[in-house]
């Protein structure tokens, strides 16, 4: 069988996963077509976050520039919100426990930066802890392989 995807830990689960300002590994989009950040809101109370995604010059980042992106969350269960599309300024995370965000962005959304790696970065917005991490799942191969090389260098 063959996979579609290819799994990254973006940053581990922790009790106060969005303090200060925090960014997911760096990702190379250079072998797929779409990376998808998906965001676990487990246990938090009244903690928010401005989420946004940056294409990125290389692993360090040396140089990052903001990028648009769509995204979509989930509250309750299996209840999919709308993909809605977000500016470069990004978006809010709401406050509560037990959210979803699936956030995507294109191959082609970095070709105005001319960078083929990117991230994500949340922002805390109201300083109250949040367990929670994130997961990237880079998607539609460019090849055909049975093993994608890694994604992070």
């Amino acid at each position: 069988m063959k996979s579609y995807s290819h799994i990254v830990k973006g940053l581990d689960p922790v009790a106060d996963a969005f303090a200060g300002t925090v960014s997911t590994d760096v990702v190379s989009l250079k072998n797929h077509e779409t990376v998808e950040f998906y965001i676990y809101k487990g246990v938090g109370a009244t903690g928010t976050s401005t989420i946004t995604v940056e294409a990125c010059d290389d692993t360090t980042p040396t140089t990052t520039s903001a990028v648009a992106f769509r995204y979509q969350t989930v509250v309750t269960d299996d209840t999919h919100s709308a993909m809605t599309e977000a500016t470069v300024a990004g978006f809010a995370t709401v406050a509560g426990s037990s959210q979803l965000y699936k956030v995507s962005v294109d191959a082609s959304a970095l070709a105005v930066s001319g960078y083929e790696y990117v991230r994500l970065k949340a922002v805390e917005v109201v300083d109250s802890p949040v367990l929670g991490g994130i997961m990237i799942a880079l998607l539609t191969p460019r090849f055909d392989q049975a093993v994608q090389a890694s994604v992070i260098d």
